[in-house]
């Protein structure tokens, strides 16, 4: 008999569980190959699981509305029958780790965790609980040995520790920074209580964690873009005729972005501890606003490799399916730089927060006719000119002003060198 275990798959490096917000398939039912048997949610994008085989699904571990890590086991499928279906599965029984944890990205809530130390570890709350009730702070768990997959702990390792822990070394806290207690709000006769949907308690997670965790430096430069907008004021009649779909600044600034890394490499790059990982991919993230207000960041794979027509076909599909809600998983994964265009709406500059785990992200402005000196042969004169502020925000553990104002000139200097006999 062919059984096949139902995981939560693996879908970006920011993710670490999901939420089973419908079952497709009940107990008993037959399923085919590659057929959805359950429909699943992050922060970023909704997916659908697939049966690997053709089958009778035998037994869910999980309801609709829990949340799982990545990597675990939801349901059973068999290609004959069997007779556990019936049999009722204990908790003790479930693969390690698959107790329901509420997302929050690299860290769990605060009821989760003795409130003597805190850790970057992963531990299920099932066996921090254990910990808190035997009084074993987070910085003693960190040594102990897991049998699981990656070396994690399981319920059996810790109880194990326990039973040798008095013949152990006492291992002392190391003390952590005390960070302010976030003031109490009261509402007010009248106000409006609007409750955070799912993507925007998960967004508002990633952007705390994003800056606690990297020290912030932004740095601006101005761009002349006045080429570039008399070339696309020249060019988008005849390709959105052809190609039935607008042409935007967009793909020109990822063109830009891109070439740049190339010569930058280490603003490409992600932090593991104290190693830098300078990334072999330019892979561009496009952060794009959603109906409902949110935020998500579908990605460009490998961009420098493309040319100007490819990203724009790539950036318009991926924008159009983003805001349809039919984005796939891998299409949000893999990101290694990040822009965010401001300019539409409105804003003339900002300072973006970076999209971990990568260490910068580039914000352009709105684009704007300004006077300006221009120098000429024969000296200065004063013209009317397109101009931009554009800024890139950087991790300041890795990324020192030198390397991001160099690289945040070279992008400058792409755009203002764009050839404008080009065709596309």
């Amino acid at each position: 008999m062919a059984k096949a275990e139902i995981l939560i798959p693996r879908m970006g490096e920011s993710i670490i569980e999901a939420t089973i917000t419908r079952w497709l398939k009940s107990e008993g039912d037959m399923i085919n190959e590659d057929e959805a048997i359950a429909e699943i949610a992050t922060d970023k994008v909704d997916s659908e699981i697939i049966s690997p085989i053709t089958g009778k699904l035998i037994k869910k571990f999980y309801i609709e509305g829990d949340t799982v890590p990545i990597g675990t086991v939801i349901a059973m499928v068999a290609n004959e029958e069997v007779d556990t279906i019936n049999t009722p599965v204990k908790a003790e029984e479930k693969p390690a780790e698959v107790v329901t944890i509420p997302f929050i990205e690299n860290t769990i809530q605060e009821e989760t965790k003795p409130v003597d130390d805190s850790s970057d570890k992963f531990f299920s709350p099932l066996v921090r609980s254990i910990a808190k009730t035997e009084g074993i702070p987070l910085s003693e768990l960190e040594n102990v040995k897991g049998s699981a997959k990656d070396g994690r702990l399981t319920k059996d390792d810790v109880l194990n520790y326990i039973k040798t822990r008095g013949a152990a070394p006492e291992v002392k806290a190391t003390p952590k920074p005390i960070i302010p207690e976030t003031p109490k709000v009261v509402s007010s006769t009248g106000d409006q209580i609007v409750e955070m949907d799912r993507m925007r308690k998960l967004i508002a997670d990633h952007m705390v964690m994003s800056v606690h965790t990297s020290p912030h430096v932004t740095s601006f430069i101005e761009v002349d873009m006045t080429n570039i907008v008399m070339w696309r004021n020249k060019m988008k009649a005849s390709f959105e005729k052809r190609e039935g779909e607008k042409l935007t600044f967009t793909p020109i600034f990822i063109e830009a972005a891109a070439r740049a890394l190339k010569d930058y490499p280490g603003i490409n790059a992600s932090v593991d501890g104290t190693k830098i990982i300078l990334r072999k991919n330019i892979n561009i993230g496009m952060a794009t606003a959603l109906p409902n207000g949110n935020l998500i960041v579908p990605v460009i794979k490998n961009a420098d490799q493309k040319n100007l027509l490819g990203i724009s076909k790539t950036v318009n599909d991926l924008a159009n399916r983003a805001r349809s809600n039919k984005l796939n998983p891998e299409e949000i994964q893999e990101g290694t730089f990040t822009i965010t265009n401001l300019g539409s709406f409105g804003s003339i500059t900002g300072t973006p927060i970076i999209n971990q785990p990568q260490v910068a992200i580039l914000a352009v402005g709105a684009i704007q006719k300004k006077p300006v000196v221009i120098e000429t042969p024969q000296g200065d004169t004063i013209g009317i000119r397109h101009m931009m502020i554009m800024s890139i925000a950087y991790d300041h553990r890795v990324v020192d002003g030198a390397m991001g104002g160099m690289y945040l000139k070279r992008v400058a200097e792409n755009l203002e060198a764009f050839d404008i006999n080009q065709t596309i």
